[in-house]
């Protein structure tokens, strides 16, 4: 029995007009437990639902409009060009935030296929192939496609929690690139407004910790940032680190955003026919954190 569903919104139009974008939106049962989305600038998640349908994450955000909601990208992305055979130029990128940064022309992350299968009733698994585009610039009016993602996204449902498995993996097309140091990559996650420790919400991590300085300073299995909104239920979402291959670390904000950053304290270099894997997981739970469920239920580590 498939319980599972994948589709793209259907929006009625009049003759004539044209939607600017539509989502895909993932349901078990009927019930909606998120959607893949593409703006301008970058392909995310949102909405995210807790079990109970609560929607836990903010879209675009007025303090942060590039915090959408459960985001990839990486605002230091250096592509090393090579011309004369032997002269190696940077070309300087941002695939995080919409604007020009620090210099660094903005790019985007586009989605170009989507598949899933329903590996079990309780699982789901997405597929989804982008390209990350430089911006439209001298010698490249159609852009360059500096790297190519597939990310793989599993997901699964219990009683309290919404759980979703995002693994990355990143390789260059044609040149070399170099990621970092920056502290603005590579997973990031938008808490929706309620949730947020102005709020009134709270953030704790896996070890104990309330502080997002103290959480910052230290590599805990998992950071969850809960609260009990206006709709009267206590919901939240937790962050789950993975092993990587380069040493992460948490880069958090009491005003909302949690990131797992492999990129905080050294640049990566991924070169042609490399690819880097990296690795997180998001849930959306209702009631307070299952702490003692996270290392069985979550299955992560």
């Amino acid at each position: 029995m498939t319980r599972f569903s994948v589709e793209p919104d259907r929006v009625d139009l009049p003759s004539g007009a044209t939607a600017g974008a539509r989502r895909t939106w993932i349901k078990r049962d009927g019930q909606p437990i998120a959607a893949l989305s593409q703006n301008a600038y970058r392909a995310y998640i949102y909405p995210l639902f807790t079990p109970s349908g609560v929607s836990v994450t903010a879209e675009s955000p007025i303090d942060h409009p590039h915090h959408n909601s459960v985001t990839i990208g990486a605002d230091h992305f250096d592509c090393l060009f090579v011309y004369d055979g032997h002269r190696t130029e940077r070309g300087t990128y941002n695939f995080y935030v919409n604007e020009t940064f620090q210099g660094r022309a903005t790019g985007r992350i586009a989605s170009v296929s989507i598949d899933s299968e329903e590996v079990s009733d309780n699982t789901l698994q997405i597929v989804q192939h982008l390209e990350w585009q430089g911006p439209v610039e001298w010698g490249a009016p159609e852009r360059r496609v500096l790297a190519k993602e597939t990310r793989t996204i599993d997901i699964g449902t219990t009683k309290s929690s919404n759980i979703l498995d995002i693994r990355s993996q990143l390789e260059p097309t044609e040149w070399d690139i170099v990621i970092g140091p920056t502290r603005h990559a590579y997973f990031t996650v938008r808490m929706a407004d309620g949730l947020r420790v102005v709020d009134g919400g709270k953030i704790v991590d896996a070890d104990g910790r309330g502080a997002v300085q103290d959480i910052n300073a230290n590599a805990a299995a998992w950071v969850d940032m809960s609260a009990t909104g206006p709709h009267g239920r206590e919901v939240g979402v937790t962050v789950v680190a993975h092993a990587s291959p380069v040493p992460t670390g948490w880069y958090a904000h009491e005003w909302g955003s949690v990131a797992i950053n492999p990129f905080l304290h050294q640049e990566q270099s991924i070169k042609r026919g490399e690819a880097l894997e990296l690795d997180v997981t998001v849930a959306a739970h209702d009631g307070p954190v299952p702490r003692d469920m996270l290392d069985s239920v979550y299955d992560l580590r």
